[in-house]
């Protein structure tokens, strides 16, 4: 008997026969992974499965290679309180998809663990556009495909950096960028530190966006983007 007790963040939750659920969850030590929990579907657990909801589990399976059953407690909930405000709730729905979308199963990746329970505690508080952009890019470089965006990739200079390449991933200057500015992404200061205002998040995204789409799209998954990023670019993009 194959067993593990750990905490996580429920990600994805679906039907599974007359009463039961298969979930998803990430956790630190154990990565993406998938379980029965038995009376999932009922409508005493509707309130504790929800995506975002931080659980205590207990999984359980006779071999490790086995889908395995959850025994799950409720930590904390943290989809009501978002509720009313729709753009909190599509970063909700956007970073679990893209976790879903990205993640191998079972394999640990306690940084962005910790990432992304730090995002989504943060996402009833003002100002969590700017985190949400740099959890992008932790998720990024913890697929393989981090950005460089501290120095200039043509000079070696940390100052006056205003664009990426979106060949490489490196930062380039206003300066050395010339007359190839415009065939470069931009590089808004949100997306290393600070707050984000509305131009530089919208810039931010696109160009988290080209690597996503070129990176993990192409080159690792091999499908598109889940739509659910899609819905909340749309939404954070209108004024």
């Amino acid at each position: 008997m194959m067993d593990w007790q750990d905490e996580g963040i429920l990600l994805a939750i679906r039907p599974h026969g007359e009463s039961a659920a298969i979930i998803q969850v990430l956790t630190a030590g154990h990565g993406l992974h998938a379980g029965v929990v038995h009376g999932g579907g009922s409508r005493r657990m509707a309130p504790v499965l929800q995506p975002g909801a931080q659980l205590a589990l207990h999984w359980r399976a006779r071999l490790d290679q086995h889908l395995g059953s959850f025994a799950v407690e409720p930590l904390r909930e943290r989809a009501g309180a978002l509720f009313g405000d729709r753009a909190a709730l599509a970063a909700l729905a956007s970073v679990a998809a893209l976790l879903v979308y990205s993640l191998p199963e079972r394999e640990p990746h306690p940084a962005l663990y910790a990432a992304t329970e730090t995002l989504l505690d943060r996402l009833s508080t003002p100002g969590w556009q700017a985190d949400y952009l740099r959890w992008e890019v932790t998720l990024l470089a913890e697929m393989g495909f981090g950005l460089d965006l501290g120095r200039c990739a043509v000079t070696g200079e940390a100052e006056g950096l205003a664009y990426v390449s979106p060949r490489t991933g490196r930062a380039v200057t206003r300066a050395a960028a010339g007359e190839w500015a415009d065939r470069l992404l931009p590089r808004p200061d949100v997306l290393v530190a600070g707050p984000a205002d509305a131009a530089g998040l919208t810039a931010g995204l696109l160009t988290t966006g080209h690597f996503m789409e070129r990176w993990l799209a192409e080159e690792l998954v091999g499908r598109p983007l889940p739509e659910a990023r899609r819905r909340l670019v749309v939404l954070l993009s209108v004024p």
